[in-house]
């Protein structure tokens, strides 16, 4: 049985829901962009290729503070939801997805990019962000050979192809759970 909320509950909650769901879109827009570029990617030669992963930088770097909040906001919509009628579990279904596409960017998506933008002089805050902490995953040395760099352009590519169907899950459940609550 529902259970009635108060006015100021009610546009609490409707609050948390309209912004969890902005975070949620935004973090899938940057994730599907990246899968959407695949087909044309996949033509260019190594050099073109090296040169265009240089473009994500600062946009994609301020842009991934979304995740996390979209994360954080899934969670706490969940805690907000579960005394009413809503499908919680949908929400639970939503935070796991995000939380697995956060995993998959830490542990396949960075370490590639810390190995692209070694040369690469980045914007302060993206200078900072791949700087820190040590590569999550093996990374070549030195130059690349063409196996290599196909290797890691497939690894980095793939990575985006998954992050951006957990995306869509998430975004899936956290839809029918609002809808639906």
């Amino acid at each position: 049985m529902r259970r009635a909320l108060s006015d100021s509950d009610g546009s609490m909650l409707f609050a948390m829901q309209v912004s969890t769901m902005l975070f949620v879109a935004l973090a899938m827009s940057m994730a599907v962009a990246h899968a959407l570029e695949l087909p044309g990617k996949l033509r260019l030669r190594m050099e073109a290729y090296l040169a265009v992963q240089t473009i994500y930088d600062p946009g994609f770097t301020v842009g991934g503070i979304i995740e996390p909040l979209s994360g954080v906001a899934t969670l706490a919509l969940f805690f907000l939801s579960r005394s009413t009628d809503t499908d919680s579990w949908l929400l639970l279904v939503a935070f796991a997805a995000l939380l697995v596409m956060h995993l998959v960017f830490w542990f396949v998506t960075r370490p590639v990019n810390k190995f692209w933008l070694k040369t690469f002089q980045a914007y302060q805050l993206g200078e900072r962000f791949f700087d820190g902490g040590q590569a999550a995953g093996p990374v070549p040395r030195g130059g690349l050979d063409a196996r290599e760099w196909k290797s890691m352009r497939d690894r980095w590519e793939a990575s985006h192809l998954v992050r951006a169907m957990l995306s869509l899950i998430a975004f899936l459940a956290l839809s029918v759970a609002v809808v639906r609550g």
